[in-house]
């Protein structure tokens, strides 16, 4: 069994989707609806601008999503798979090849997304961390420890967790992992601290857009990063969805929970290969490829 997996922001890159658009006509159609929906011209963005331009998060989460969606509609991907997931931002890619979301309410949640985080990330001083070689429980003890807001954020992979949290929080974490004896601990160059509880005030946004948005059930199992089980029925992939901004990814369990529910192969879809290398980690034996 096959399952597609839907990469996060960070796997941008400029040029991104610009063959896709020059073989399928399906991808020009998209894309047009894309600029008409978000009111600018995020095509130009994605095939002429530069990595810094590409960095902002109004059009870094767009862009993925955007090149994503395309990446499995043209290539028809949606038909052979038995279920999906998405690293964060990725979860939006895969409701909607799932078919819980259309390609365009997608984006416009998308867009109401990336714009709610930047303004929680500009409202607080936050960042984030990645503590590597160290077992998830004494990254959640340590985190447990600190007089300030830091909160596991990212469990991407066996012995590789990303913590979020204010900025004096975070470095006292760093300095504490480092202390024991943490293979590294260092800041990711990030201006917030996504899936933490600094990201309320987008997460009462992002409610707003959700309860406005039709969502049907899934045709295909959606493994969620909350919960990092399957959901197909719509009022639990939507709740889903609005907790993920405040609670953590839990990508090693996904990918574990899939392989254990009979997934014999994965599908990275979209830009980049960051989840590739995560779900290698995981178990090296699956074999994972990427279409984008």
């Amino acid at each position: 069994m096959k399952a597609l997996v839907f990469p996060g922001q960070g796997a941008q890159f400029p040029g991104m989707a610009r063959e896709l658009y020059d073989a399928h006509e399906a991808a020009r159609d998209m894309m047009a609806q894309a600029n008409e929906i978000l009111g600018f011209d995020i095509q130009s963005i994605m095939f002429e601008g530069s990595e810094e331009d590409l960095k902002r998060t109004s059009v870094t989460q767009p862009s993925i999503y955007i090149h994503s969606v395309i990446a499995a509609t043209v290539h028809g991907l949606a038909g052979n798979a038995k279920a999906v997931a998405g690293h964060s931002l990725g979860e939006f890619s895969a409701l909607a090849v799932a078919g819980a979301l259309s390609f365009a309410d997608g984006l416009r949640l998308v867009a109401i997304r990336a714009n709610a985080m930047q303004k929680a990330c500009d409202a607080q001083e936050s960042t984030m961390a990645a503590i590597l070689g160290m077992e998830d429980a004494d990254v959640e003890a340590l985190c447990a420890e600190i007089d300030d807001i830091v909160v596991p954020a990212n469990y991407n992979t066996k012995g590789q967790l990303v913590i979020s949290g204010t900025r004096t929080g975070i470095a006292r974490a760093i300095e504490l992992a480092q202390a024991r004896g943490a293979r590294r601990a260092l800041e990711i160059p990030v201006n917030g601290a996504f899936h933490s509880p600094l990201m309320e005030p987008a997460r009462v946004e992002l409610a707003e857009g959700i309860e406005a948005t039709a969502f049907e059930d899934a045709r295909i199992p959606v493994y969620q990063n909350v919960t990092a089980q399957p959901h197909t029925h719509r009022t639990a992939i939507k709740d889903n969805l609005l907790q993920q901004l405040t609670s953590p990814v839990r990508w090693t369990q996904t990918v574990e929970h899939m392989i254990a529910a009979g997934i014999e192969e994965f599908v990275e879809v979209g830009p980049g290969k960051v989840l590739t290398g995560l779900i290698k980690k995981v178990d090296r034996k699956i074999p994972v490829s990427q279409v984008g």
